[in-house]
């Protein structure tokens, strides 16, 4: 009984942080203005630090206009303060109760990720990250294996992969973040010269991909995104994750906003993603895919039915292979939990799985 309480009052205080982080509150944590003096005239930069490193985005030249720019930023994250202290607060609770977090370097990332205004245009948190947030999300503990396992290359590398997705390639982010109330200056991290789909920070620790849809159009080549003046890698599939997302919360910092996709679509997208281990196309896949559609599977049929059959029925809906791939994936999950899903989902297309079934020589 202890347990179970202790269990409902994390999710309550998970709950009041992912309400309270819907309010912007600027943070100045890692940021600064310096000036330069250059052949007599000075001029402005926001100065980022990451870790050790620290990178510089020009302002402009000492001017009054300038000033009351830098003025107004500092002002807003004076005035966040409070706010700030109290989601600290709700943060180290759920810390010390046992929630999923990231670590120090990670969480840095994803708050010049909501900074940059990333999440507010629509940008999309994908695979084992998003899959850890699920814990939070459904007020649960994955087992660590599955909670853990990367991929083999990910171990010898020791690299956390941070997969982003983004659907809206006309989006205006300059806008979007002036009138986010999170600042009037976006933190531009991403390097621009070459065509480049991955970022790396602090020392190659966290590696950074964004995401796109693949269409025929832009099935093979690197997507340059304009609003984010990067290039986005074309994944198959992804729009089914990026058709319906929701709001979650980082549990780090004073709380980081971002979006991650519906469970019961992740689930499903996974199932496919463990039936195409050849295919290049699809840079999601991991070993451990199957086993975090299983888990999720498990759980959503139990507690949250309604979020698996909208998923189910989006999925039925297309008219590629993926609904046909995803029954194949179904067929390899345990007797029992196939049961269930037939049970609520496949009544009228019981003599379809059969046959899928009877092709796979699964008798």
């Amino acid at each position: 009984m202890e347990k179970e309480s202790q269990t409902n009052n994390l999710d309550l205080l998970y709950s009041q942080l992912l309400q309270q982080s819907a309010i912007p509150a600027p943070s100045g944590n890692g940021l600064s203005f310096i000036k330069k003096k250059v052949k007599g005239h000075i001029y402005w930069y926001l100065q980022v630090n990451i870790g050790n490193r620290q990178t510089q985005r020009y302002i402009g030249p000492e001017s009054p206009e300038t000033q009351d720019k830098i003025e107004f930023e500092k002002r807003l994250w004076f005035d966040a303060q409070a706010d700030i202290k109290k989601r600290k607060q709700l943060v180290a609770m759920l810390q010390a109760g046992g929630v999923w977090f990231v670590s120090h370097n990670e969480a840095r990332v994803f708050e010049l990720m909501e900074r940059l205004g990333f999440f507010l245009v629509g940008g999309v948190l994908l695979g084992t990250y998003a899959f850890n947030l699920y814990q939070n999300l459904l007020n649960v503990r994955w087992p660590i294996r599955t909670a853990n396992t990367t991929n083999e290359m990910d171990k010898k590398l020791t690299v956390h992969y941070l997969k982003m997705g983004i659907s809206n390639q006309e989006v205006n982010l300059k806008e979007a973040v002036f009138h986010s109330g999170y600042g009037f200056f976006e933190v531009r991290t991403f390097k621009t010269k070459e065509t480049l789909t991955t970022y790396r920070f602090l020392a190659q620790e966290i590696q950074v991909e964004i995401l796109i849809h693949q269409t025929e159009a832009n099935s093979k080549e690197p997507v340059y995104l304009k609003s984010l003046n990067t290039f986005a890698t074309p994944v198959k599939y992804l729009d089914f994750l990026l058709d319906e997302i929701q709001p979650a919360v980082m549990v780090a910092r004073s709380g980081i906003r971002v979006n991650v996709p519906s469970p019961g679509r992740y689930a499903l997208y996974q199932l496919v993603v463990s039936q195409q281990e050849s295919d290049a196309a699809l840079p999601l896949k991991a070993n451990n895919a199957f086993e975090q559609a299983e888990q999720l599977l498990s759980l959503l049929i139990e507690k949250k039915t309604d979020t698996l059959l909208s998923a189910f029925n989006a999925a039925k809906a297309r008219k590629d292979n993926f609904y046909s791939q995803m029954l194949r994936g179904i067929q390899h999950l345990p007797e029992g939990l196939q049961h269930k899903l037939r049970l609520n989902f496949f009544q009228n297309e019981q003599n379809r799985v059969e046959q899928n079934r009877v092709e796979l020589g699964h008798k």
